[in-house]
């Protein structure tokens, strides 16, 4: 695979370049957080870095792999590429969760031969909507509605629904509803 243009990429570029790479020596990862929201929103939102989220807690092969492709390791947790500025990749510990669902299946795309895997749109808005119900930040909730606006009819929202009520906060999705009510999105709970 060809490296993307590294002073201007946007996280799906990027994403493709590094998974592909990881994917090649044999490490699965899944991207989460807010680069996620980044690609289903066509860049609407940015986030600025790359949360990967690797399949084994054994890292080693990694950072070798990275380094071959021009990542280096800062003195943070942070892997950075000398010619992109804007974007930087990080690997939490997994396994993947949404708030108390585990496990979770993770949408796959292929790309030039090798299955990489991200949240699906639906798992984007939940893990978006986590941030908003367990630390009250309104930014998860905006981030929440730009996917379902521009991922019209890829969003199930009876799953986000019933998600909501185990995570004790049917309100939540009670505010998304009213929210795209208000931005003409038809309520999609409906037969």
């Amino acid at each position: 695979m060809n490296p993307p243009d590294f002073g201007t990429c946007r996280e799906e570029e990027l994403w493709h370049y590094v998974a592909w790479h990881l994917e090649g020596a044999g490490i699965h990862s899944v991207l989460v957080g807010g680069a996620v929201v980044s690609i289903y929103t066509e860049g609407l939102y940015r986030s600025g870095d790359l949360d990967m989220v690797l399949d084994r807690y054994d890292q080693s092969g990694v950072f070798e792999i990275l380094e071959k492709i021009g990542f280096k390791a800062d003195k943070s947790r942070y892997f950075k590429h000398p010619e992109c500025t804007h974007l930087f990749l990080e690997f939490p510990k997994g396994p993947v969760e949404l708030g108390e669902q585990y496990p979770v299946t993770p949408d796959e795309i292929l790309v030039e031969g090798r299955t990489l895997r991200l949240l699906s749109p639906t798992d984007c808005v939940k893990d978006r909507l986590a941030a908003y119900i367990h630390w009250k930040a309104r930014a998860g909730f905006n981030q929440a509605v730009l996917v379902c606006r521009r991922q019209q009819g890829r969003v199930d929202f009876g799953n986000v629904a019933a998600w909501c009520q185990r995570e004790g906060n049917p309100a939540a999705f009670e505010e998304l509803v009213q929210r795209l009510s208000e931005l003409e999105i038809p309520d999609q709970t409906s037969p």
